[in-house]
């Protein structure tokens, strides 16, 4: 919902640092990689029982380095493989994080990181399924910046799973319950999804 009233604001300052880093020689991949890396760093923070600033700064690098990577191939060469391969690091670092809560605490996590988990595969169907209707259509948009497929915006995107992950890091007592919340929240973006299909595609 977020994402693309974020574009203007982040698009500019993360182009800047892609034209930096490819003249650097630093391809996307790399930084997709990289930023993955990261990402599972976090998690695995988390997993060992630590929480607050702490793991925040791996998982924020992480998604700056989710934003620059798309820069660098801007400034340089964009491949559908290099699309390819950041949705793929972003959907293991997604599962990543709330698999990571019930690893800390299987008693008290782990039937909300089951259910969260659901949500997300339910959630990431939808989105990709909309995506693969879309390019059959000849369907383009920029609204959530270029992108390698078709971003059907919704009421959970990427800004809202960082509000959300940002929460669980620094209260991670409240995990079950911000979980079950994000959850549903996801649940009903899969479904708005849903309808739009049918009215477009039907």
């Amino acid at each position: 919902m977020l994402d693309t009233a974020m574009r203007p604001v982040i698009d500019r300052p993360l182009n800047a640092m892609g034209r930096r880093l490819a003249a650097m020689g630093i391809g996307a991949d790399e930084v997709t990689l990289f930023g993955l890396a990261l990402g599972l760093m976090a998690a695995l923070m988390i997993a060992l029982g630590l929480s607050g600033w702490l793991v925040l700064v791996p998982l924020f690098l992480n998604r700056l380095a989710d934003g620059l990577d798309g820069a660098v191939a801007r400034a340089t060469v964009k491949t559908d493989f290099g699309g390819y391969l950041d949705l793929t690091c972003d959907f293991l670092f997604y599962g990543a994080i709330p698999l990571a809560f019930a690893f800390r605490d299987a008693d008290q996590n782990a039937l909300a990181t089951g259910f969260l988990l659901l949500c997300f595969y339910v959630n990431g169907a939808s989105f990709l399924g909309y995506a693969a209707l879309a390019a059959k259509a000849g369907m383009e948009t920029d609204a959530q910046g270029e992108k390698s497929l078709y971003y059907a915006a919704g009421l959970m995107e990427g800004t809202e799973t960082i509000v959300f992950f940002t929460l669980f890091a620094l209260f991670p007592g409240l995990f079950p319950a911000l979980a079950v919340l994000f959850g549903l929240l996801c649940l009903i973006t899969a479904g708005a999804r849903l309808v739009l299909a049918r009215r477009v595609f039907g």
